[in-house]
């Protein structure tokens, strides 16, 4: 094990990236984003390129979650989309008349979509998972294409809050399970960054990568969920959290007739402890059966899945 000396303050040889000062910057509001356009474009109105129609305190308000390098770049990006109409595509070595270049509003909103806030909610995620609509009253639990999904987005679209991102196992395809768990400490720090955030869990088995026979799942995943859902938010700070599961309807591992006992049995079970009691469960009264009731041959009974989870209930 090597030991690393605690650095020499006075000293010259102190070397960069130790004993740094960390400083949490949050979001800007709409006034600091319309101070902050006003700076940037304080020169070109100065020299009469803003046209009429510009209204930086509407962009203020269009620019939710912009950061103050991402509002620059809004501004850079709008002069572009104006020196562009100077341009002659006929003759390319043609002088720009800088006197008539005028900066519009269009050019601003055109830049809005060029220059996405790397900061805030994953809206067309989210409008994804809802593509075919949603009814007034969805249920949050049940089997695939209940609506689990598309409820949690549009709570999280409809909140209008700074922060809504959406974790699911498409967005990390290819990932490591330590690039996984990254990716989701990620997502939790920024929006601790946020007054109000929201975040999706979608569909909780595939993020644990859970496999029926075994049972098998990530247990770096899991431990990482439990210790960012434990951890207790900041004062001012307030968090959703939301997570879509099947669990029971997907394992199918009890009848029809027992699934919504079972379900009710399991309510507020946590997801790795529901594992292990349907584990047990699959095992059969004698053992050896959990390959016939995962195949689907078999199905648990009621009465044994009943002394298991009093059994888990006990450790």
């Amino acid at each position: 094990m090597w030991l690393e000396e605690a650095p020499d303050l006075n000293s010259n040889t102190h070397r960069p990236g130790r004993s740094e000062v960390q400083v949490e910057i949050n979001l800007r509001d709409e006034n600091s984003r319309f101070q902050i356009l006003q700076i940037h474009t304080n020169k070109m109105k100065e020299n009469s390129f803003l046209a009429p129609d510009i209204n930086l305190q509407e962009l203020a308000a269009r620019t939710k979650n912009y950061s103050g390098a991402e509002l620059e770049g809004v501004v850079k990006s709008a002069v572009s989309y104006a020196l562009n109409r100077q341009l002659s595509l006929d003759d390319l070595t043609k002088t720009i008349d800088e006197e008539s270049i005028k900066v519009t509003m269009d050019d601003f909103l055109n830049a809005l979509h060029e220059v996405v806030p790397s900061f805030g909610a994953s809206t067309d995620d989210l409008e994804r998972c809802r593509l075919n609509g949603i009814v007034d009253c969805v249920l949050l639990e049940g089997p695939s294409g209940s609506g689990k999904t598309a409820m949690a987005a549009t709570v999280g679209i409809g909140s209008d809050f700074p922060y809504v991102k959406i974790i699911s196992a498409e967005s990390m395809i290819g990932l490591s399970e330590a690039s996984k768990c990254a990716q989701i400490v990620k997502v939790f720090e920024d929006a601790y960054k946020s007054t109000l955030s929201i975040i999706v869990l979608d569909d909780i088995e595939r993020l644990l990568e859970y496999v029926a026979i075994g049972p098998r799942f990530s247990n770096l995943i899991s431990q990482t969920l439990m210790v960012l859902l434990k951890r207790l938010s900041l004062k001012g700070k307030n968090m959703l959290v939301i997570g879509t599961s099947e669990v029971l309807q997907q394992l199918k591992v009890f009848s029809e007739d027992d699934v919504d006992a079972a379900a009710e049995a399991l309510n507020d079970m946590p997801i790795k402890r529901l594992y292990m009691v349907v584990e047990m469960a699959a095992q059969g009264e004698t053992g050896g059966t959990a390959e016939a009731i995962y195949s689907g041959k078999e199905t648990i009974q009621m009465s044994h899945f009943y002394e298991c989870l009093q059994d888990i209930v006990r450790y």
